[in-house]
């Protein structure tokens, strides 16, 4: 165990100790997302994003370095824990902006799938390099992370395009090679995206909450998220003690939950925009997710099942939803709104990330059972907060009127 605790402190409580430095580092993330996301908005994407990762691989290396030079003190770690949360809520809303200015709303969901598949790539990554160094130099653990995300900051601002320029291709309808089957190309044109005067201003807070449909998932996602960073933050221990394991091994175990989060995410993906149903395909995953949690013995195959049905509801609210809303109709062509409306649905979010380690760190003394529990509780939680949007899907059916005069139904 890291060497965490100065000595008039019970080490014996360890797993409510590391529960609490969980704790205060997703609370600050939490707090610090509502107001990332407003900062967000008015500032430029590629210096904010390079600032937060900067700051992120620094608080991250000195958490390492405490092992380096010997630090006991337990105030230490949760000042740079509380710090790192802060900065790391520059990350979300500044790249969700980006992939969502990047691309359109037809397969959003599939695109958005795909591109968050990156955030289990990054658990996989943490867990392995955790893994290796835990009972060797703890400290390594942290050190070489913080490395990796200042050099990619580095690299963010030197490469990172803010949609200030665009490519598009013209349709030339006069050309006599022009038929009903084919089109013609010509070469693409490089356009520049003139910010006009009349620009709308950036959306409030209270406006964004307006929008139909964030408050919902935002709560929603409040618990699914809670259910995802307890398997995140708890699973290897678990898998070590249920599966008889060392640190080492069940790190490397646990990232099978990851890796069907990135099925998970895409499937999710790719269903919402076949079925044109968020909310329909965030509930039917939630309901299938509950049993899993009552089989979790720490077998590769149930893991990965549980990684898809628990991520995959949470990384399509995180991406394609937060997208949507951010682009809502009601916003009447502002686009200036995704920013603050995906800072308020992971804000929402990472209460619950806040909220369900800790209560993991309690329960778990009682018997693994509790914990399970209370995953499941959170997990209907989420499914019920949807019903009302899942029944709104289900029951609304818009008439269009094709040219040809004729009507379907969408």
């Amino acid at each position: 165990m890291p060497k965490l605790f100065s000595p008039f402190v019970d080490k014996s409580n360890y797993k409510q100790l590391l529960g609490a430095m969980d704790y205060s580092f997703l609370c600050a993330y939490a707090v610090g997302m509502y107001l990332s996301g407003i900062i967000g908005e008015r500032l430029p994407i590629r210096l904010y994003l390079t600032f937060g990762m900067l700051m992120s691989g620094l608080f991250t290396c000195l958490f390492g370095l405490g092992r380096i030079y010997n630090i006991h003190n337990l105030s230490f770690y949760i000042f740079v824990q509380v710090a790192n949360g802060l900065v790391q809520t520059t990350g979300w809303p500044s790249v969700v902006t980006c992939i969502g200015n990047w691309f359109g709303k037809g397969r959003r969901g599939l695109i958005m799938g795909i591109w968050n598949s990156h955030t289990s790539v990054g658990n996989i990554l943490g867990s392995l390099i955790a893994g290796y160094w835990v009972s060797s130099n703890w400290g390594l653990s942290f050190i070489v992370p913080g490395l990796v995300i200042a050099a990619m900051g580095v690299v963010c601002f030197l490469f990172l395009i803010e949609r200030e320029y665009c490519s598009i291709c013209v349709i030339n309808p006069w050309s006599p090679c022009q038929n009903w089957d084919t089109e013609l190309l010509l070469p693409v044109q490089q356009v520049v995206v003139v910010k006009s005067e009349l620009e709308p201003s950036a959306i409030s807070f209270m406006g964004a909450l307006r929008i139909p449909g964030v408050i919902e998932f935002s709560l929603c996602l409040l618990f699914a998220k809670l259910v995802s960073y307890t398997f995140l933050f708890w699973l290897p221990l678990y898998i070590t003690k249920a599966a008889h394991l060392d640190a080492k091994k069940a790190g490397e175990l646990s990232t099978l939950f990851d890796v069907g989060g990135i099925v998970g995410g895409i499937l999710a993906g790719v269903i919402s925009d076949k079925l044109g149903k968020r909310a329909t395909t965030c509930a039917v995953m939630l309901l299938l997710a509950a049993p899993t949690f009552l089989t979790q013995t720490g077998a590769p195959g149930m893991l990965l099942v549980c990684g898809g049905l628990v991520n995959g509801p949470y990384a399509l609210i995180t991406t394609a939803v937060s997208a949507d809303l951010g682009t809502h109709k009601s916003l009447k062509g502002n686009s200036r709104a995704l920013s603050t409306v995906t800072a308020i649905i992971d804000g929402t979010g990472s209460v619950g990330a806040a909220i369900g380690p800790l209560l993991a760190g309690v329960l778990s003394s009682r018997g693994w059972n509790q914990v399970f529990y209370m995953l499941m509780a959170a997990d209907f939680l989420a499914l019920m907060l949807l019903l009302r949007l899942v029944t709104k899907e289900l029951t609304s059916a818009n008439v269009v009127k094709p040219r040809s005069g004729s009507t379907t139904v969408e």
